[in-house]
């Protein structure tokens, strides 16, 4: 929302192209749903959290000369990058492995990570609890929601009707996470 806002202001878009911009931002993450075809149960390493989707996007975008696509397809980009931070992401999906900073796993997790899945009911619980337990992280989202608002207010306060939707995808994260903690306690 904080792109597509700055997008907004700069480039007037209308409702559907801010949307569009929006979407791309966390479209990827929608791929949890998929969870169970992927390697460890991990989300990140199916295709959509590659750059792949992204660069083909913008792309796509750029041939159409449509700047909410290339914005969506860089908004895209820019999530899996982001990804990359906290424990990796499949960034060029094709040698199907994690890369990044990893700074929520240790290298000793990461090596043996068949160990630590192994100490869940279910593997994703592993990677969830660690994103949940980091303090830093929650800092950050709690930044970036506070950022996201100034900046939807001041750049886009016509399209604050969307902010709504920032809180379905919270509760649809939330709601992951809080099933995982039930089966965890079960």
């Amino acid at each position: 929302m904080i792109i597509a806002s700055i997008s907004h202001y700069f480039l007037g878009l209308n409702f559907f192209e801010y949307f569009i911009v929006i979407l791309g931002a966390f479209a990827s993450d929608f791929d949890v749903l998929f969870v169970k075809y992927a390697t460890d149960h991990n989300h990140r390493m199916l295709i959509t959290h590659s750059i792949i989707p992204g660069v083909f996007i913008m792309i796509i975008g750029i041939i159409l000369n449509w700047n909410a696509l290339i914005l969506c397809g860089f908004c895209l980009f820019l999530h899996v990058f982001v990804d990359t931070f906290d424990w990796g992401t499949n960034l060029l999906y094709f040698p199907k492995k994690l890369v990044g900073f990893k700074f929520l796993i240790t290298k000793d997790e990461f090596e043996n990570l068949d160990k630590y899945l192994a100490q869940y009911k279910q593997n994703e619980s592993f990677f969830d609890f660690k994103y949940y337990k980091c303090k830093a992280c929650l800092a950050i989202e709690g930044i970036l929601f506070i950022i996201m608002i100034l900046f939807s207010v001041i750049n886009a306060l016509e399209y604050i009707i969307i902010i709504p939707l920032y809180f379905a995808g919270l509760f649809f994260h939330l709601s992951l996470h809080f099933k995982l903690k039930k089966i965890e306690a079960m």
